[in-house]
């Protein structure tokens, strides 16, 4: 039993593990729940809630597909890949 992986996956997530999941902040899940871009969360128990991992999943996969590169100054080259440090644009 010891080092054996769970038998289940988590089902729910708290608010925290939610966002982490999605690469977003809290802020930002708590902001597109209220906007309905997210599901909103299931009762676990009185005061407690989580996300169904599911919904979390579809709710990804209707996110709009970027084009975009990433914004400037987000320490991403041209390539999409990071600087060297100490590297400035102009040296690429």
């Amino acid at each position: 039993m010891i080092g054996e992986q769970p038998r289940y996956p988590f089902i729910l997530l708290p608010k925290e593990a939610a966002a982490s999941a999605l690469g977003i902040s809290v802020s930002t899940l708590e902001k597109q729940v209220r906007e309905k871009r997210l599901p909103q969360p299931r009762e676990i128990s009185p005061g407690r809630v989580g996300w169904l991992v599911e919904e979390l999943q579809e709710a990804a996969r209707k996110l709009p597909v970027s084009n975009g590169l990433p914004p400037k100054g987000s320490g991403y080259g041209r390539t999409g890949k990071p600087r060297p440090e100490g590297a400035s644009e102009s040296s690429l």
